[in-house]
């Protein structure tokens, strides 16, 4: 199981876009990769294609980056945390903050 899920809020720990904050767009659990709203922006040149003839051009998107890379944030004491497990009453388990103890999403 994955620490950080979609919606997250987390911050670049390393690498050229370290200290950026950004939502989680997706999750790639088999790569261990998140794709990170506004972090990590690269140009690909398309070409027309299919008989709709899409826009050719440069395209700007957000490529993946490695979940070692990023930290979560959390939304009650807005700084970056690690995060432990806590099993809930109902028998459910709850991502827990380590700074402030509160339950992150």
């Amino acid at each position: 199981m994955k620490r950080i899920k979609k919606g997250d809020t987390v911050e670049v720990i390393t690498g050229n876009y370290r200290g950026m904050k950004g939502s989680v767009h997706r999750v790639l659990p088999d790569k261990d990769q998140v794709i990170v709203s506004g972090i990590n922006i690269i140009k690909r040149h398309t070409k027309p294609t299919g008989r709709v003839r899409t826009q050719a051009g440069i395209i700007e998107r957000e490529a993946p980056m490695h979940i070692s890379k990023l930290a979560l944030v959390c939304p009650h004491c807005n700084q970056r945390t690690r995060v432990t497990y806590r099993v809930l009453p109902d028998g459910g388990k709850a991502r827990v903050c380590k700074r402030c103890n509160e339950t992150v999403g």
